[in-house]
């Protein structure tokens, strides 16, 4: 696979692409495969500063901890679907026992294009969409994805992809946000999450797209743990766990075929 080129005009044209009215229902919405990949392609510049700004560093050691939970080794085949800008991609990448071979995916060309930069030169890069991955049953030994299957259109068709792209007793790992099952943690999280983080995200990516209003509103309306580890055994999963981290704001989640 060859690294995509870079779009430095991906975010120079973004309009509105959440309104008030789409984010009562965000996963509902007929057209959200679209809007996703217009909203991440727009904020891809400044997407990994607004994370590590906001989760006060914490994404990076929930990214450590869900690759530290798959055990990955020299010879496994990792596949990263949803890469972003490839920020669990390079988790894998930094391995003192680096798999032998790397691979991220994402729909969204402004995402991919940063995460081709930032990343060592051994991991291959390709464009495609987590419900119609463009690889063999069975390519890889470990799949991926960090804060991406909540965007997925069709969340029980993206975990079966996961699913068939592993070899027998491949791991997936995903990790996602969750509500705080804690009363009085799930109130500060969500007044901190649709208040103080959605205006300050705004203003440090100077976004006009919505998006900071939209990823907020999908986790409040997304499946909760448990649901989540039903959807991993009907894809066919076993041996699937779920691993709380932070008071419970993200959730990873490791499951066996």
């Amino acid at each position: 696979m060859k690294s995509p080129s870079v779009n430095n005009n991906a975010s120079t044209d973004a309009d509105l692409l959440w309104d008030s009215e789409q984010l009562q229902h965000p996963h509902a919405q007929p057209d959200k495969r679209a809007r996703v990949r217009r909203m991440f392609d727009a904020i891809a510049p400044t997407y990994e500063r607004v994370n590590r700004l906001f989760s006060v560093g914490r994404d990076r050691a929930w990214r450590r901890k869900a690759v530290a939970l798959t055990h990955a080794a020299e010879h496994d085949r990792v596949l990263d679907i949803a890469c972003g800008t490839g920020d669990l991609t390079r988790t894998f990448a930094r391995l003192k026992h680096r798999p032998k071979t790397i691979v991220g995916t994402d729909f969204a060309m402004g995402m991919l294009s940063l995460a081709a930069q930032r990343t060592p030169a051994e991991t291959s890069w390709g464009q495609a969409d987590a419900l119609a991955l463009p690889f063999a049953s069975g390519s890889f030994t470990i799949t991926g994805c960090a804060f991406g299957v909540r965007n997925f259109t069709d969340l029980k068709a993206g975990l079966r992809e996961m699913h068939r792209v592993l070899g027998d007793g491949g791991r997936a790992v995903i990790l996602e946000f969750t509500r705080p099952t804690h009363h009085g943690m799930r109130k500060l999280y969500e007044f901190y999450s649709s208040r103080v983080m959605p205006w300050g995200a705004a203003l440090v990516s100077r976004d006009r797209t919505g998006a900071y209003r939209y990823l907020p509103s999908s986790v409040v309306s997304f499946v909760d743990a448990e649901t989540m580890c039903e959807h991993l055994r009907e894809a066919g999963f076993s041996g699937v766990s779920a691993t709380p981290m932070t008071f419970g704001v993200v959730t990873i989640y490791l499951a066996t075929r």
